[in-house]
């Protein structure tokens, strides 16, 4: 993704992991703390539920609240589709934007599946550029992409990319 006006950035990501081990990755709190940027996530897996991202302790350190993301499932059709607002806490720039809609989409394959994010950033141009990265990937350089390939890292070899 490289076109920071877009209001629907897409990534796509394919792992040699179930659609269930996918799934559980993204929303089981003692999964989300093992890859990208830790953390532990909390959701209500149903349409009108809560959801939300604890900081870690790293992140904690740069004067983060406790809960860095906020946001309630949209739909939810485990392990295939989820779908949620996501709102950033990180500064009163981004608390000022409004909610942005994420999509995860699991297609189980032969031995694979690929994960697909679309993220709708209609309005929230801060989250826009933050959720595409900008840095190198290989060096924690940010944004979707580097989620998506720690989480692959995580799934088919059981340790995260080095940081």
């Amino acid at each position: 993704m490289t076109d920071k006006a877009a209001t629907t950035q897409v990534y796509r990501i394919v792992i040699k992991a179930s659609a269930q081990a996918i799934w559980d990755a993204i929303t089981k709190p003692e999964w989300s703390e093992r890859y990208a940027y830790g953390g532990r996530v909390h959701y209500e897996l149903k349409a009108g539920g809560s959801y939300h991202h604890e900081a870690s302790a790293e992140i904690k350190a740069f004067g983060t609240p406790d809960k860095v993301i906020l946001g309630k499932v949209i739909e939810s059709d485990p392990p295939r589709k989820l779908v949620q607002t996501w709102h950033p806490q990180f500064s009163p720039e981004m608390i000022a934007e409004p909610p942005s809609r994420l999509t995860y989409e699991i297609t189980q394959g032969k031995g694979v599946c690929t994960v697909t994010i679309t993220h709708d950033v209609t309005g929230t141009p801060l989250v826009a550029g933050m959720v595409q990265g900008g840095g190198d990937p290989a060096s924690g350089g940010g944004g979707w992409p580097w989620v998506l390939s720690d989480l692959k890292s995580l799934l088919e070899t059981g340790e995260r990319m080095p940081t």
